[in-house]
């Protein structure tokens, strides 16, 4: 079956890359269970067990983080994903598996959960260590395009590329894990105007990520469309620590079309609409420092 394993392999890679052009790299559970097809029937990505292998393959073909565990996996100070062993047995079948997939240097998909029935999908990734003290195996993501019909740079050190790309990776489940955590919190709207196309969704933050204040928690994040999270990060409009919208005074007396009537100035003095949960509403003295800094703009 080491044929078949290998063209499963990339069918799936390519199946996730085309998906991901088409709506992005985040798949729903139900997606993933469903599958990608492949001679005129479906496998599945996933199963309720982290470490998947379809009957079709020799070699596991993903792991999966779970966002409300039982394993917490992290990073480790080389930036390398540590993924936690199924069970404390290092023989159990699947943990064989991957061990298998690190001797032959097989890629796999990593989907991390981001909220319930979320999953950041990341390929390719490897297996290069195993600690049985720990009960982990380290996971390095590689490029996309190191992904061929014989996997690719197989004559080159592939370590300091796989750094980079895994740090990479990194940023990329904060960015999409804050925005996922508040788009749920805020029920898929705009905070703002209500609405609710996904898409055209974003999760703004308060202060900044690249302040120290500016953590990737969803009391420093409120949803908005994209004109309403332009219009925040350039100090178009604010919000007071009290949830009320203020639009800039100069911009309030423009004249101009529809869009900056209705987008933008019928926006002033309009409350937010918050979580109903008050422990995830925006942070009040966030909101403050925040709007002083709208209210010096300029």
């Amino acid at each position: 079956m080491a044929e078949h394993d290998h063209e499963i392999r990339l069918a799936a890679f390519e199946w996730l890359r085309q998906q991901a052009g088409l709506h992005g790299d985040v798949f729903s559970w139900r997606t993933l269970g469903k599958g990608f097809p492949f001679r005129g029937r479906h496998i599945p990505l996933v199963s309720p067990q982290g470490i998947f292998k379809p009957r079709q393959m020799d070699i596991s073909l993903s792991i999966r983080t779970s966002p409300d565990g039982p394993y917490d996996d992290a990073f480790g100070p080389n930036d390398l994903l540590q993924y936690r062993y199924r069970g404390t047995d290092p023989e159990h079948p699947d943990n064989r598996g991957l061990r298998q997939a690190m001797f032959e240097s097989k890629p796999l998909v990593y989907f991390h959960g981001l909220v319930p029935a979320r999953y950041l999908a990341v390929w390719p990734v490897y297996i290069v260590g195993d600690d049985r003290s720990t009960l982990t195996f380290s996971v390095a993501a590689d490029d996309q395009y190191a992904v061929t019909s014989d996997y690719g740079y197989a004559a080159e050190d592939a370590s300091p590329r796989r750094r980079y790309v895994t740090s990479t990776v990194r940023r990329r489940l904060h960015q999409r894990g804050f925005r996922e955590r508040v788009l749920l919190a805020y029920r898929s709207q705009c905070a703002l105007c209500r609405l609710k196309h996904a898409k055209l969704l974003d999760a703004a933050h308060i202060i900044p990520d690249i302040e120290p204040d500016g953590v990737p928690a969803i009391r420093n994040g409120i949803s908005m469309c994209k004109l309403h999270h332009a219009a925040f990060d350039n100090f178009v409009l604010g919000v007071t620590p009290d949830y009320e919208i203020r639009i800039r005074e100069d911009v309030l007396e423009e004249i101009d079309g529809p869009m900056l009537q209705h987008g933008l100035k019928e926006m002033h003095g309009v409350k937010l609409s918050l979580p109903g949960r008050k422990e995830l509403r925006p942070d009040r003295q966030l909101l403050d420092v925040r709007f002083s800094r709208f209210q010096n703009y300029g």
